[in-house]
């Protein structure tokens, strides 16, 4: 069994690489393999200590010799340019995650056609897919029935995306599967390029001790999962079968990924209750509104249907999630 993570040395590509080597099969079958590929390679990382790992160093349209060099069974496409890198670099984005994820998809098909195995690809998309339009607003609630019209560069990405892996899927050359990711938080490390990268920031930074800024009104809501919440729900997605009773995945839809709907208000709120008024009060409201327009045009709550046929489930509310990231990091730390 060898897997490839592409974008592994990311901040979910890590953690979902770490899970895979702990659980150490797949589906029954032992991991023999474990590529990561990344344009940036941490070695300080701790999977490249185990013997199972290999490294791809690069980027992954000039890399994909070296991933398909030998048989590849399942590839979670996590690699990608964010939502405000694509809106600030429209050529970047198209060529990061348009171009290589096609390039990818046509390396998997080689591989099928050649005769070796159909890999089973798991592509994470995004919520902002969704958007509003004037003719068509966005409902309250969305499902994966709601017409999907994303108001961002990086949201048309990887709507186009998403069918391309549909039509690969109805060929025969993948066996793809579609997750739209709500937005992660909380994210440990460094701030990233993404607009939706504050609502990481307003926690991880005062709970630093550092000043953090909340570019949106506090009264947005937003749809959220916590990193553990998220890396369960594409290994569960990756390993389900296809079929139609309870746990298998029925056609080529797309799953959104389970969502917390919860205000920017409640975040800070519950920050304030869980860790006191000199942590929150290290937070400033200054709204930004090239920030606000792109996250206020994402869902705030998704129907969690298709998602519980899998047997996934939301954070059930935000103090959970702050405490695991306190804990988790505590446990870095110690």
């Amino acid at each position: 069994m060898r897997i490839v993570v592409t974008g592994g040395f990311g901040f979910l590509g890590g953690r979902l690489g770490a899970a895979l080597l702990a659980r150490g099969a797949f589906r029954g079958q032992p991991i023999g393999r474990l590529v990561l590929a990344d344009r940036v390679v941490r070695p300080e990382s701790p999977p490249t200590a185990d013997a199972r790992v290999r490294v791809v160093h690069g980027e992954l349209a000039d890399r994909l010799d070296e991933v398909f060099a030998e048989p590849v069974d399942v590839v979670f496409h996590l690699a990608a340019a964010v939502s405000a890198e694509c809106e600030a670099d429209f050529d970047l984005g198209m060529r990061a995650n348009l171009d290589t994820t096609r390039a990818l998809l046509e390396a998997a098909r080689a591989q099928s056609e050649s005769g070796g195995p159909v890999p089973r690809l798991v592509f994470s998309s995004s919520v902002a897919v969704y958007g509003g339009d004037p003719a068509l607003p966005l409902p309250p609630v969305v499902d994966e029935s709601t017409l999907p019209l994303p108001r961002t560069s990086y949201g048309t990405q990887k709507l186009v995306c998403e069918q391309l892996v549909a039509d690969f899927t109805r060929r025969g050359f993948v066996d793809g599967r579609v997750a739209r990711l709500m937005t992660v938080s909380v994210r440990p490390g460094r701030p990233n390029a993404a607009a939706s990268g504050f609502l990481s920031g307003i926690v991880r930074e005062p709970l630093a001790g550092l000043p953090a800024v909340c570019p949106v009104s506090p009264d947005l809501r937003v749809a959220l999962s916590s990193p553990r919440r998220t890396v369960e729900a594409l290994l569960r997605l990756a390993e389900a079968d296809r079929g139609t009773a309870p746990g298998q995945l029925t056609g080529t839809l797309p799953v959104n990924l389970p969502a917390l709907s919860v205000s920017v208000a409640e975040i800070l709120s519950t920050l304030r209750r869980v860790s006191g008024d000199a942590v929150a009060d290290l937070v400033t409201v200054a709204p930004d509104p090239a920030i606000e327009t792109i996250v206020a045009s994402w869902p705030a709550a998704v129907d969690p249907t298709r998602a519980a046929t899998l047997g996934l489930q939301p954070d059930p509310d935000f103090e959970t999630v702050l405490r695991d990231y306190i804990n988790e990091q505590a446990t870095a730390s110690s």
